[in-house]
């Protein structure tokens, strides 16, 4: 009933989806993958060599995923990998770090002729998905074809939770988290979350957040990259990661206050979404900051400022260089980004009141005193204050910040042992591959 009632629904939504999809410059790339069909600049599901299929939405879930990607890859090189994203900075993320190792597609939409036309090509052996991204027909259809679904780095936010509390709503969801074969949850509460949702009791496992297991950027070739943002050996950064509007303007009142006490500080803010830069930027000079874009940093500015990070890929590196970070999206309701990327780093983690998100990791930041809540422009001022004033404390914060990190380790291997429980091995004649070859079965 409920695949009928779904379909019948999404085939109604189609033109509005597909108008929305041509009218977002952004989403326009890959258009023909996303509706199930082949394009040119893919060369399907024409290899011989069995597939594991790993979807990540967007940067953060590719971030999450590609250490379990290169783990996997490193134990299975047999394989074929390919990762698909929804969004552009996605396949940006796909493109960078697991090169060589992984092949990029975009998700189709859930439209059965577009799932059922990906499925066909790919032929996957294994699907694995990041963090709940739960799509009935891929999921039915994957189900109907007997491969199996693996939930990875599971978590389902109050927020979402909370949606689902109408009976009717969760036997839907029990339709689709019963197609599950393994769901491999962040934390107790996300276990409970899901059981009650419907999935399988037998088949949902606590393995904790593959994010812990992030490794560092390599620095090795990074020494320049704090004069590459136009930074004196004096002055001090205070970095604003994945920024939304409305706390922008928060942290730039924050910054005005503190730059009296402390003029040797630069803000940098780093826009969760890259095109939105140019309003920020028009934001900060109504503001009467200086400015500048990374993008186009020529010459060497001093004094206090405001820097734009308008690039891919830098953010994580960035972190290093601060002496305080705030983690973005915890201010306004949108439920927080990644908090873990300045801990590791053992730079001082602030973030505001909304991180369902990212709960459990807020939670145990500040229990271990590596990180701190702010609610609003005081508590912003007065936090930077502290740690800017106090070099000492500002280094016990973040190192015990990076020990949370340390401690908490261990998620990528516990996922990846449950993964193979999803594998048995077959004999091969193919002396080129290894002499135990991997077929998938059903837990």
């Amino acid at each position: 009933m409920w695949k009928f009632l779904y379909n019948i629904g999404l085939l109604l939504a189609a033109p509005v989806i597909v108008a929305v999809l041509l009218a977002k410059p952004r989403c326009r790339p890959g258009f023909f993958q996303r509706m199930g069909w082949q394009d040119h600049s893919s060369n399907g599901g024409g290899s011989s060599q069995p597939l594991i299929w790993i979807h990540a939405v967007s940067l953060g879930e590719v971030v999450a995923a590609a250490p379990l990607v290169k783990a996997l890859y490193e134990r299975h090189p047999e394989y074929r990998y390919i990762v698909t994203t929804v969004t552009e900075t996605g396949r940006e993320a796909v493109e960078q770090r697991l090169g060589g190792i992984a092949e990029h597609r975009y998700a189709p939409l859930d439209f059965s002729w577009a799932v059922a036309g990906m499925v066909r090509r790919l032929r996957p052996l294994l699907y694995v998905f990041v963090e709940t991204e739960l799509w009935p027909n891929l999921l039915w259809t994957l189900r109907k074809q007997d491969v199996p679904s693996v939930l990875v780095n599971g978590r389902l936010s109050s927020r979402s939770f909370g949606r689902q509390d109408l009976p009717l709503i969760r036997s839907f969801y029990r339709s689709i988290l019963q197609t599950l074969t393994l769901c491999l949850m962040q934390s107790d509460r996300d276990r409970q979350r899901i059981v009650a949702l419907g999935a399988e009791p037998t088949r949902v496992q606590v393995t904790g957040n593959i994010k812990f297991d992030q490794p560092l950027p390599d620095v090795r070739l990074d020494e320049s990259l704090r004069r590459s943002f136009g930074l004196d050996e004096d002055e001090q950064l205070i970095l604003a990661g994945s920024t939304h509007a409305g706390e922008e303007e928060l942290l730039v009142s924050a910054y005005r206050h503190i730059v009296k006490t402390h003029p040797t500080t630069v803000l940098m803010l780093a826009p969760r979404h890259i095109e939105r830069a140019e309003r920020v930027e028009t934001m900060l000079r109504e503001a009467g900051c200086a400015v500048q874009r990374r993008s186009r940093i020529q010459e060497k500015h001093s004094g206090p400022r405001v820097i734009i990070l308008d690039t891919r890929g830098e953010l994580s590196r960035a972190y290093r260089e601060a002496v305080v970070a705030f983690v973005g999206g915890t201010l306004v309701p949108v439920g927080g980004h990644n908090l873990l990327e300045p801990a590791v780093w053992g730079t001082p983690v602030m973030f505001g009141p909304y991180t369902d998100h990212c709960a459990e990791v807020a939670a145990l930041l500040s229990e271990a005193e590596g990180g701190r809540r702010v609610v609003g422009v005081e508590d912003i001022v007065a936090s930077l204050e502290e740690w800017l004033g106090q070099p000492d404390t500002r280094y016990r914060v973040g190192q015990a910040a990076k020990q949370a990190v340390l401690d908490n380790q261990g998620a990528l291997k516990r996922s990846l042992d449950l993964i193979e429980t999803c594998l048995t091995p077959v004999t091969t004649a193919d002396s080129s591959l290894r002499s135990s070859s991997l077929v998938v079965r059903e837990v």
